[in-house]
């Protein structure tokens, strides 16, 4: 499972130029079953996405192909972990 934290790198005014762009990517990728949750940060200085079910390789295809990256509004860290406990609800998707 993965923590991803995006770090805007432009004012916001520019974030939201891509926002409707960026959300249709997310939409994608949460009915492909790779997102799990996301949302901005507060205060809105970026945002994180869960994701799971994958090798980090995959991720990072996943994540290049973000309009956040591809036109520089945004950089990544991207956190691997392993989940131990959780709500019964997420017990798969650490499989």
């Amino acid at each position: 499972m993965f923590v991803v934290m995006l770090h805007y790198l432009q004012p916001l005014a520019v974030v939201e130029k891509h926002i409707a762009e960026h959300r249709d990517y997310l939409d994608r990728h949460y009915a492909a079953g790779h997102f799990i949750a996301s949302g901005p940060q507060v205060p809105r200085i970026g945002g994180v996405i869960l994701a799971a079910g994958m090798a980090r390789e995959a991720l990072d295809e996943i994540l290049a192909d973000d309009p956040f990256y591809r036109e520089g509004v945004a950089q990544y860290q991207v956190v691997e972990f392993e989940a131990t406990k959780s709500v019964p609800e997420l017990v798969p998707l650490g499989r």
